[in-house]
């Protein structure tokens, strides 16, 4: 009733058997997404300096810069100067957000740098959104 299955299975269950593609490490999954959580950070990081320059937003971008190079193995990530064209609120929801995710990762791979970062964005980044906005006088 049914066809045999004539072709050797693209999935190999049998163990010590070796596939043709190379696995990576739980370890090296970790590395891959918590440089991307903070290289997503410094894009937006990057974004919120355009519209409002700071010393600590300028100190922020070069740590996350240096941890995103240090986690590539020496790959410095793209930076690009960016007309921003989302609301400053806006950023710094996003950029919580993403800090919150890259924390999520550090800690899962127990890396104390990447954690004490992210935190410290997530509450400079709450901080910023907490503060009471003037209202413009019509």
């Amino acid at each position: 009733m049914y066809e045999p299955i004539r072709t050797k299975s693209v999935h190999s269950t049998m163990a010590g058997t070796t596939s043709d593609f190379p696995h990576r490490s739980r370890e090296e999954e970790l590395d891959i997404q918590l440089a991307g959580h903070l290289a997503a950070l410094l894009a937006v990081t990057d974004e919120l300096r355009a519209l409002a320059p700071s010393a600590d937003l300028d100190t922020a971008a070069e740590r996350l810069a240096g941890q995103v190079t240090l986690l590539r193995g020496g790959g410095a990530p793209v930076r690009a100067t960016l007309i921003a064209s989302s609301e400053v609120t806006d950023l710094h929801r996003h950029a919580h957000a993403v800090a919150g995710r890259a924390l999520l990762v550090a800690a899962s791979r127990a890396d104390t740098a990447s954690a004490i970062l992210a935190a410290e964005r997530m509450d400079a980044h709450a901080a910023a959104l907490a503060e009471p906005r003037e209202l413009a006088a019509h």
